[in-house]
């Protein structure tokens, strides 16, 4: 019986052998199989399981503690990673990302100081009594220009000067490094008001991750915005052709990409009750290897926010996998080397093997 199937007007044909799996199935198998081995290895090597409440400590089957562990500790990272996908989408690429989060921290602190410390002035004051106990949205804006200053930059030099996506967000990356550096002489802000802490208090951090990607899962399918950065990604030059103010929506990718890197730095900040310079350190490279672990290609066009997702769960459960082993963290930054390699050369393979049945 012959694979073809006639549908349409003029006997278009449609090959049920080129029928291929969503590739976020593909990458939740992924995360299923990693969990998987570590439940074995904690099994044969630790003796208790994972994921599973083996011991009747809770009321649900899950380790609820360990779960609530393994989404919060890659939640601000994965809100960078929300922005990086998409400029990745796009074409580009953002080594900013967690240089910004550095500065932006230690800037919006400033304007979230409390006044008095256990009945004393602020130790750690950077400016006068007049800018203490501000209302949380002046470091919440203060914080959002930042990052929208920072990605504006990046998108107009790699819009309008051609400059290379790597280079123009490196150059970004080392500026805002240092001024996070030059901002207190280095020196960590701290005391934040209780209204400023509160969004980095608890769970928060998770609830604005899954609200971020629920929206801009949302955006990038059903929104112009995302038809568009998927066509400028996927052929720039016929993107430019068929209408699409590319570099226009360039700058605006960035300026995206900025604002949720400097609403990390807030929830980051918020959540460690100070800001220090060094604050974002890697976050860049975790945001990318997240993305392209969720399956968005380095060569643009292709990839999705829910993939993204599932790769930062993928990242949590292999750094609280080795945590649970009990093995050193110097591991952990081995294993997630080879894992971000691997991912880049089954995207490389994937690519070669569309293109070949194309």
């Amino acid at each position: 019986m012959s694979k073809d199937i006639t549908h349409g007007i003029g006997g278009l044909t449609f090959d049920t052998s080129k029928r291929t799996w969503p590739n976020e199935l593909n990458v939740f198998g992924a995360l299923v199989l990693i969990v998987a081995i570590f439940e074995l290895l904690g099994a044969l090597v630790v003796g208790q399981s994972f994921l599973f409440d083996s011991q009747g400590r809770f009321d649900s089957i899950f380790n609820e503690q360990r779960l609530k562990i393994i989404i919060l500790q890659v939640a601000i990272v994965g809100i960078i990673a929300i922005g990086v996908t998409q400029v990745i989408i796009s074409g580009g690429i953002d080594l900013s990302s967690g240089a910004i989060v550095g500065a932006t921290a230690m800037i919006a602190m400033t304007f979230a100081q409390t006044a008095l410390v256990n009945g004393q002035p602020n130790p750690k004051a950077i400016l006068g009594a007049g800018w203490m106990d501000l209302p949380v949205i002046v470091p919440i804006l203060v914080g959002l220009g930042c990052g929208l200053v920072a990605g504006a930059v990046n998108g107009f030099l790699i819009a309008y000067t051609r400059i290379p996506p790597f280079i123009a967000t490196l150059g970004m990356m080392v500026t805002a490094r240092g001024v996070a550096k030059w901002w207190s002489k280095g020196q960590p802000i701290s005391f934040p008001t209780e209204s400023y802490a509160m969004i980095g208090k608890g769970m928060t951090p998770v609830f604005i991750f899954i609200g971020l990607a629920i929206l801009f899962h949302l955006i990038l399918n059903y929104t112009v915005y995302g038809k568009h950065t998927y066509a400028i990604g996927s052929n720039e030059d016929a993107a430019r052709m068929s209408g699409i103010k590319v570099n226009r929506h360039k700058v605006l990718v960035y300026v995206i990409a900025g604002l949720l890197a400097s609403l990390a730095a807030m929830v980051l900040s918020a959540k460690n009750l100070t800001a220090q310079a060094g604050m974002g350190l890697m976050y860049e490279l975790d945001a990318i290897a997240m993305a392209v672990i969720g399956g968005v290609s380095l060569a643009g066009g292709r990839g999705s926010i829910i993939g993204t997702v599932i790769g930062a769960l993928i990242f949590g459960v292999i750094i609280s996998g080795f945590t649970f082993l009990r093995l050193d963290a110097y591991y952990q930054e081995m294993v997630k080397g080879a894992i971000i390699v691997a991912a880049v050369v089954l995207d490389q393979w994937r690519q070669r093997r569309a293109a070949m049945r194309a």
